[in-house]
């Protein structure tokens, strides 16, 4: 059954971002060894289809080094922007959706594209609350740095339910693993 996971990392005071959409405080510390509790190879593989934020997006690219996308996976980027490039996959472009539409409409369409493998919400939070909103989240598998930023952009700006189901240690990285908790009505 496809599951919509929000895996991610987050500041020990719960921000995924600073104020000005910068993962800088992320790249500074060790994430630990391949095959840890947060081993991001073991994540993807099971992944077929991703979604993130324009903000998230553009953070991406930015970072990517030539705008080079690594992604094999179709993504859809929530964005009411008209100026987002697409990002390129080598000489191709990457397989890039934009969309304003209703997060239903689009966890249908890429549960559909899916197969049958788990959905990745890459960010942010405000759109992961908003699946959250309809039931459409399942799981939260977060890395907690130990760096605090003091305001920002929040992991969950909602109130969401959670049962925790693993918690374990990635290098300097406490990881935890959630359920959510919610009716998930909307399911598919």
């Amino acid at each position: 059954m496809t599951r919509m996971i929000y895996y991610t990392a987050s500041t020990l005071d719960g921000f995924l971002a600073t104020e000005d959409h910068s993962l800088d405080w992320l790249l500074t510390r060790d994430t630990g060894e391949e095959g840890g509790p947060a081993d991001y190879e073991s994540f993807i593989a099971g992944v077929g289809a991703m979604v993130m934020g324009a903000s998230t997006y553009r953070w991406v690219l930015d970072h990517a080094g030539e705008g080079a996308w690594e992604y094999e996976l179709p993504c859809w980027v929530f964005t009411h922007r008209d100026d987002l490039p697409v990002a390129r996959r080598g000489s191709e472009p990457g397989d890039i959706r934009f969309t304003r539409a209703d997060v239903r409409e689009v966890y249908a369409e890429m549960a559909e594209t899916a197969g049958g493998r788990d959905l990745w919400m890459v960010g942010g939070g405000d759109l992961a609350g908003q699946f959250a909103d309809h039931g459409l989240l399942d799981e939260l598998i977060v890395s907690f740095a130990p760096v605090t930023i003091g305001a920002g952009k929040p992991l969950l700006p909602r109130h969401v339910e959670l049962r925790p189901v693993e918690l374990a240690r990635s290098g300097e990285f406490a990881v935890a693993r959630y359920e959510v908790l919610k009716e998930n009505p909307a399911r598919l």
